[in-house]
């Protein structure tokens, strides 16, 4: 049995590496990852001193400028003046005179019907009344003769009496007549259709060679006015006395704007308020004239109607968009000079479409925010966009002279 020799055995199972290199290679290792860090934290280092971003936001200007106030209710348009055009006799088109569309001033020819009958029937009335005017001649004649006979007894009062009689028969006769001429001259006239006013021809719905009767209810066509032109819009009962105090001072103006509420069609002015209020809605009708040189609006057209009550000077105003409401109340973000906000307290005396003006809180000249509100905080920094003002949809024109 051999001896296994110890020291070999501890020759043979040596570590590979010495407890020195061993510390080298951790303290190496510890000194890259130091370096590392610190290479790290300074790569985040720019990032941090360069402090927040500014909020890219949208500015207006505080202006000073007249405030319309106005009342707005949805209308139609409805015609002063419309007629159907029938005819009041049976007869034949002759000729319609007007075109389709046409304007036409009153007294205008629109339609010929066939008279000759009627003027047949004109001389038979006159030849008729021509025989008893003969008659009632003869009869006063026969009067006079009896009437003279009778002081010399030749001749009985009741006779004269009869002939008296007579005479009134015939005298009735011929005003029966006179009225038969004038009948057969009315038919001739009905002959004759005329424009009743101003206004423009709609369709026709018979042409030339047709029968027509007093008895249809089918209009020949169609007349109606659009100059001037009237529009009937409601409003809530509760402003009726506000309106109506209006009334009493001024002439108040009314603008027709489309029905998309964009695009203003025309201006007028308010004719009338109704006399009742309609209890299913709580509304009142009111109508409007409108001269509608233009032609911009047509029966039965939808419109928005805006009831300009008064205009309010050197009111200072700002975008709506601007307005904010919170817990604290209303208020705006300010612009400073060095580019950040603050929120400043305002009161509000009215709001009109784009347009609110501001009784306090505000100067002419301030800069408010009007986009990206929800972003800011006071004391943020902004990157302030200056919007262009597209123009109010209302006029901020004295009430006297409208702006288009």
């Amino acid at each position: 049995m051999n001896r296994i020799d110890s020291n070999a055995s501890r020759r043979q199972f040596k570590p590979a590496i010495s407890p020195t290199a061993l510390f080298v290679l951790t303290f190496t290792l510890v000194g890259i990852g130091a370096f590392l860090s610190g290479c790290s934290a300074d790569s985040k280092q720019p990032a941090h001193a360069a402090g927040p971003r500014a909020v890219s936001v949208a500015v207006a200007p505080v202006l000073k400028q007249d405030m319309p106030v106005y009342l707005s209710g949805l209308g139609s348009v409805t015609a002063f003046n419309t007629a159907n055009i029938k005819s009041r006799i049976d007869g034949q088109i002759m000729q319609v005179h007007v075109r389709e569309g046409q304007t036409v001033r009153r007294g205008t020819l629109l339609v010929e019907i066939d008279s000759r009958p009627y003027a047949v029937q004109l001389e038979q009335a006159q030849a008729q009344r021509s025989r008893d005017q003969a008659q009632l001649g003869d009869a006063k004649l026969n009067l006079e003769r009896d009437t003279a006979l009778i002081p010399s007894g030749s001749i009985s009062r009741q006779q004269v009496d009869t002939q008296r009689a007579l005479v009134h028969q015939v005298e009735g006769t011929v005003n029966n007549d006179k009225a038969l001429i004038d009948n057969a001259k009315l038919q001739i006239a009905y002959c004759h259709i005329t424009a009743p006013f101003n206004g423009r021809v709609g369709l026709r719905q018979v042409d030339p060679g047709n029968m027509v009767h007093a008895s249809d209810t089918t209009p020949m066509l169609v007349l109606t006015q659009l100059q001037p032109i009237a529009v009937i819009f409601t409003l809530p009962e509760d402003v009726l006395p506000t309106v109506a105090r209006h009334m009493r001072k001024s002439t108040l103006q009314v603008d027709a704007f489309s029905r998309d509420d964009q695009t203003k069609l025309a201006s007028g002015k308010l004719l009338t308020i109704d006399n009742q209020i309609d209890p299913s809605t709580g509304t009142a009708k009111l109508k409007a004239v409108f001269d509608n040189r233009d032609e911009q609006l047509w029966p039965n057209q939808f419109v928005n109607s805006d009831l300009l009550l008064e205009v309010r000077k050197n009111s200072t105003v700002i975008p709506s968009a601007a307005v904010q409401r919170g817990p604290q109340g209303t208020y705006v973000y300010v612009v400073k000079p060095d580019k950040t906000v603050e929120v400043r307290p305002i009161k509000v005396d009215l709001t009109q479409g784009d347009k609110t003006s501001i009784t306090s809180g505000l100067n002419p000249g301030d800069t408010v925010v009007t986009d990206g509100q929800d972003k800011l905080q006071s004391g943020s920094t902004i990157e302030p966009r200056v919007i262009p003002n597209p123009g109010a949809r209302h006029s901020t024109a004295d009430p006297g002279n409208p702006a288009s």
